[in-house]
């Protein structure tokens, strides 16, 4: 099995993924300790904000394309190690699960690999991967890992549940519907159990999976302290904004149905996929590795929302901290 390396300070890290909610986060942590960024994305131009995470020169911009060779190859040439963080919620055009995230993951692994020079590697999956899950996108991540591993049996996969944080997709877009609806879904009665995770917790895990050669390679599941059902998520941000909305009970034959139309939207709200896995708990199992084997300690979302949600607060103010 191939060994990690000790990464020297100005060693060359290539991310995919690096313009995505995660990712960004992860390259803000990175250069913040004082390594090379090369983010590789489809669209450079859109990307170019990422280069204020860091000292002039430090974080580098490249075109690629998960779904090609040879822009992956290039965008891993020179580097020291390697980070994909490219995943989709729903497929759009030519964004499918299979050839974004199974069959980019173990792309950028085989690249990764035919280098010689890159042993750190490090892939971001999700709590639920599983091949046999009737969900295309729980079956994509557990490919992807089946792919990664093979090509780089060094590797680290992190799955994260339901991660949150500043400019995250889950708590900011319910309280943005909270901000315009009477009443918020509780798809399922909301029962479904949850661990959420804070982005700046992924990040630190990326970081010490990609620079401390100690850390053992293999799957770490990640998740907060906090277990919740979505209602209780529901009741904690409604909290948290100071607002007050019903929360409906909704069956999920119901769900089904909207989804069924929902899922051709640009940025659907919810799909079929989506919905099976709503069906599953999200939670870390019970011998799986986590932060404690990376001696972490992850952060109650308690602690996080204030830090961001406050504009959605009828005040609109971000109260001083006591």
């Amino acid at each position: 099995m191939a060994q990690k390396l000790a990464l020297q300070k100005n060693a060359r890290i290539t991310i995919f993924g690096g313009t995505g909610f995660i990712g960004r986060h992860i390259v803000r942590r990175l250069a913040k300790a004082g390594y090379q960024i090369r983010v590789a994305t489809r669209r450079p131009n859109e990307a170019l904000h990422l280069k204020t995470g860091g000292k002039p020169g430090q974080i580098e911009i490249v075109q690629a394309n998960i779904r090609d060779d040879a822009s992956v190859a290039a965008a891993l040439e020179g580097a020291d190690a390697a980070i994909n963080a490219v995943g989709i919620l729903f497929e759009s055009g030519k964004q499918k699960f299979a050839t974004v995230q199974a069959q980019g993951g173990e792309r950028v692994a085989k690249a990764a690999a035919a280098t010689k020079t890159i042993k750190n590697f490090v892939h971001i999956s999700a709590i639920g991967a599983d091949a046999q899950s009737a969900s295309l996108y729980a079956q994509s991540k557990a490919a992807a890992e089946y792919g990664v591993l093979e090509a780089m049996p060094s590797a680290h996969i992190l799955r994260p549940s339901i991660v949150v944080g500043p400019e995250d997709d889950f708590f900011n877009r319910f309280a943005g519907l909270a901000l315009v609806a009477p009443a918020l879904p509780l798809i399922g009665g909301g029962t479904t159990r949850y661990q959420p995770v804070s982005v700046f917790d992924v990040a630190a895990a990326v970081d010490i999976c990609l620079t401390d050669p100690r850390t053992p390679s293999g799957v770490y599941e990640l998740g907060g302290p906090d277990v919740l059902t979505f209602k209780q998520l529901m009741e904690l941000l409604l909290a948290e904004i100071g607002r007050q909305r019903l929360l409906v009970p909704m069956p999920f034959f119901a769900a089904r149905l909207i989804a069924s139309v929902a899922q051709f939207m640009p940025k659907p709200l919810l799909t079929p996929d989506q919905l099976i896995l709503l069906k599953s708990d999200n939670l870390v199992g019970d011998e799986a590795h986590g932060f404690a084997e990376l001696g972490l300690r992850p952060t109650p979302i308690a602690a996080l929302l204030p830090d961001y949600l406050w504009r959605f607060r009828p005040s609109g103010k971000k109260p001083a901290k006591g």
